[in-house]
């Protein structure tokens, strides 16, 4: 069935370009300034607590964010428990509630929806401060049957009116939230994960970000390219966390 899928999307016009682009990246990757082999080391000699670096910046928020992340959680389980379709995982979901809580953003852009993990832990984080406008760019998990209907499935309805959601992949979603606002006070890439993807969306978004603006990346042990941007950018404030397994970058300073 997913092969019959992922054939069907490949016929649709809007679609094919995005995905054969895709599969090139996959299979044809940009070569990195450093092997996997040195980005794994890096990551593990640099890793931090994101919880403690949380705790020293504001301690009660801190403890805020993680009953709200139970809270999330609870409700993506109920959710999804009804769905047949296997979505992305969560992320770093309480680090990112408590972002958007210390830093109370007026604007707020992420690559990678799903079912909305993430968009749902910005958005209430957002409606608890009573301030700012979340911008969504995701495209749908072409290997499954009508995937459009679970993009973003566990976000509230009374959330929605703070949320801008693109489905028709970050070319051409960036572009559009782009001409809706001059800049972003945080940006959280988890979409394409391939070395171009990162590169694609750390050019796009360049214009957009000031010095105070934060820059999180997802699943940076996959490929050396938040290695290879800090230290051939000679980006000083920059911070490696870990979370369930999996390592999130994020460059700029909160505290």
């Amino acid at each position: 069935m997913k092969l019959v899928n992922t054939l069907l999307s490949l016929f649709t016009p809007s679609k094919s370009i995005i995905i054969f682009k895709k599969i090139i990246r996959k299979f044809f990757p940009r070569r990195a300034l450093n092997t996997q082999g040195v980005n794994i080391e890096w990551l593990h000699s640099n890793e931090l607590s994101f919880s403690k670096v949380a705790k020293q910046i504001n301690g009660k928020l801190w403890e805020e964010a993680k009953h709200m992340s139970n809270e999330i959680k609870d409700h993506a389980d109920y959710v999804l428990s009804s769905q047949n379709v296997k979505m992305g995982g969560g992320g770093m979901y309480p680090f990112l509630y408590f972002l958007t809580r210390v830093l109370n953003p007026e604007n707020v852009l992420e690559t990678g929806v799903a079912s909305g993990y993430s968009s749902l832990a910005f958005l209430l984080a957002m409606d608890k401060n009573q301030k700012g406008r979340l911008f969504s760019s995701d495209f749908p998990y072409f290997r499954n049957k009508n995937p459009e209907m679970y993009i973003g499935v566990l976000v509230h309805d009374y959330l929605k009116s703070r949320w801008s959601l693109r489905i028709d992949g970050d070319e051409k979603n960036l572009k559009a939230f782009f001409k809706e606002t001059d800049s972003f006070d945080i940006a959280h890439y988890d979409s394409d994960k391939s070395y171009e993807g990162r590169s694609f969306f750390m050019s796009s978004i360049a214009s957009k970000m000031t010095k105070d603006s934060i820059i999180l990346m997802d699943d940076i042990q996959d490929n050396p390219f938040f290695m290879d941007y800090v230290l051939s950018k000679n980006i000083e404030n920059w911070n490696v966390f870990k979370f369930e397994g999996k390592y999130i970058g994020m460059i700029g300073s909160i505290e």
